[in-house]
């Protein structure tokens, strides 16, 4: 896998149904971003990335109602779904369920997937709006070719529009469900597994990738470092300060993000399994830290990159594609400390959290 980035995003393209066709996104929603989704990267993070994300879907239609799941599952036990979650559908509530229309950005992997998960706001004439995942079967959407971007290109994150389709009520997901961990799904699937809050498995989806992607940037790093001497000062990179201390800081700060990501789900597994809930602090302080995972990766890569000079910035640099794809992985709303930092940091002051997907 480390040796197809030479060929043209569209091709690349075409090699990801290898790892998912393989039953790796089959894998347990909690074994996947702990190991399977950092080695993964650590060769491609664009791989890894739709590894991660179209992987943790049967992980949330098994929460939906039991008749959406043998929709899904009833032919193909192997049957791949995609998702985009922005809540820009417009939805209009008919007899039996929704009529739903729009068109919804970053769904990785959908070229390989018979379903997408799309979410949208319900609007009630009175209280809130009702933030709903609609699953919705490839006869119902188009895919618009437009992901044309400078990182995690392979990742086929394609535009999905659907015009009128019909979506009967048991084929949608309440958030609030998920939120409180009473899905109708857990009528069926009631292992300790599936009493998690939804959210802290979709978010680590898009965030656990980094680190593999980031350990390989270091490795790759390391050896050109171990070989090159600057043509301008003709020292020799093994002896530069700044170079080493920088190795020294990525293997630890990737040492650091692997056990905090551990611990954290050893945590939350361990309380499921005793019948415990979490609390709200827990919740949201996991959900921050793994926010904070691809901010820091790239922060890392960035520091990585100026030391090799200026031969790293060509696009057959074995570091650049790490770099590439860290920065775009952190466009992700999930990968962003900031909202949910914020909500942390307030709820230690002594107010009410404000965050509900945690």
């Amino acid at each position: 896998m480390g040796e197809v980035h030479g060929v043209e995003p569209r091709t690349r393209r075409l090699l990801l149904p290898a790892l998912m066709m393989a039953g790796l996104l089959l894998s347990l929603p909690l074994i996947q971003p702990r190991h399977t989704l950092p080695l993964t990267a650590f060769y491609s993070e664009w791989t890894a990335w739709v590894l991660g994300v179209v992987g943790c879907h049967p992980y949330q239609i098994a929460l939906f109602d039991d008749r959406a799941q043998a929709e899904v599952w009833g032919a193909n036990p192997d049957t791949l779904v995609s998702s985009s979650y922005q809540p820009v559908g417009k939805v209009e509530v008919v007899e039996g369920g929704f009529k739903l229309s729009g068109r919804w950005g970053f769904s990785s992997g959908c070229e390989y997937c018979d379903w997408v998960l799309l979410g949208s706001l319900i609007f009630n004439k009175e209280g809130p709006p009702e933030m709903r995942t609609f699953l919705v079967p490839r006869k119902d959407y188009k895919i618009l070719d437009n992901w044309h971007t400078f990182g995690l290109q392979a990742t086929g994150s394609q535009d999905i529009v659907v015009e009128g389709a019909f979506v009967p009520d048991y084929r949608t997901h309440k958030a609030v469900d998920g939120f409180m961990c009473k899905n109708p799904g857990n009528a069926v699937n009631t292992g300790p597994l599936y009493q998690l809050p939804w959210a802290q498995v979709f978010v680590r989806s898009v965030s656990t990738a980094a680190i593999g992607a980031v350990q390989g940037a270091l490795d790759a790093f390391i050896d050109i470092g171990k070989k090159r001497v600057s043509t301008n000062t003709g020292k020799a990179t093994k002896q530069d300060s700044n170079a080493i201390l920088a190795a020294a800081r990525t293997q630890s700060a990737i040492d650091e993000m692997k056990t905090l990501l551990y611990r954290n789900f050893d945590e939350m597994m361990a309380a499921m399994r005793a019948g415990q809930t979490l609390t709200m602090e827990q919740r949201i302080r996991y959900r921050y830290q793994s926010s904070q995972v691809g901010r820091r990766c790239a922060d890392l890569v960035d520091e990585l990159m100026p030391l090799l000079g200026g031969r790293a910035i060509y696009t057959d640099s074995p570091v650049v594609r790490y770099w590439l794809d860290i920065n775009a992985s952190r466009a992700h709303v999930a990968n962003d400390p900031n909202l949910v930092g914020a909500s942390l940091g307030s709820m230690y002051m002594g107010e009410q959290p404000q965050e509900f997907f945690v």
